[in-house]
């Protein structure tokens, strides 16, 4: 045992161990989420994020130890939502001929997400910290931490509350879409990215190819308006 104990210490120090439980993790949250037939509830981030929960609490890992072997992840979220401008470039002459519509879409979610969020935030009593935090949950993780350190909030709390907001979305998105009678996988593409960013996305993907694409362009277009909004919001709930 004691010779376990200090082999474990020693690989705990190895930036490389918790990176390779990352992806380990999201494999076997994939793997289950094919087994259950792509059903929405088995989204593989949730299960990843379950599993690798798990790891942590009986290793007795903290969170700042796991980060620092797998925060090549978190880097590579950058160059993912910078590629996320191929779509929109692919798409272009799609995206012109329904830009009025598609820009109303994207106002409406984009207010309705931070509004939404302060006013409750507000009404439970929360704190200056904790709304900057909030301000920004319906973006993609790299942008929603930068407008949260930008308006003095908590980043860590932000990336938590992104990753809720990115599962919640994922997994209600088809079946409240099937039973509103939404057909056009433009718009229910556009609207999953707009309200789940980068987890709704790739649920959108998952389900379609257009819906992917447009979902693409929804959470590449809000992560812009929203660090526009999400700053004069805080100031009229603040």
């Amino acid at each position: 045992m004691t010779d376990a104990a200090l082999i474990w210490s020693y690989l705990t120090q190895g930036p490389l161990l918790w990176l390779t439980a990352t992806l380990i993790a999201y494999w076997l949250g994939d793997s289950f989420f094919r087994a259950m037939g792509r059903q929405s509830w088995a989204n593989p981030v949730l299960c990843a994020v379950i599993l690798l929960a798990c790891v942590l609490g009986l290793t007795g890992t903290s969170y700042q130890t796991y980060f620092e072997g797998a925060q090549f992840v978190h880097f590579m979220l950058g160059p993912a939502t910078v590629a996320l401008g191929m779509p929109l470039y692919d798409n272009l002459h799609r995206v012109k001929r329904a830009a009025l519509p598609l820009v109303a879409a994207l106002v409406a979610g984009s207010v309705t997400a931070v509004v939404s969020a302060l006013a409750i935030g507000r009404a439970f009593g929360l704190n200056e910290v904790m709304l900057a935090s909030l301000a920004p949950k319906s973006t993609t993780a790299p942008v929603a931490i930068g407008i949260a350190e930008g308006l003095g909030g908590e980043p860590t709390i932000t990336a938590v509350l992104v990753l809720v907001t990115g599962i919640f979305g994922a997994i209600i998105a088809t079946p409240l879409l099937n039973a509103l009678g939404i057909r056009d996988w433009r718009a229910r593409g556009f609207s999953l990215g707009v309200a789940a960013h980068g987890i709704g996305t790739a649920r959108a993907f998952q389900v379609n190819e257009t819906a992917g694409a447009f979902a693409g362009i929804g959470m590449g277009l809000n992560a812009v308006l929203t660090s526009v909004i999400a700053p004069l919001a805080l100031r009229l709930f603040g």
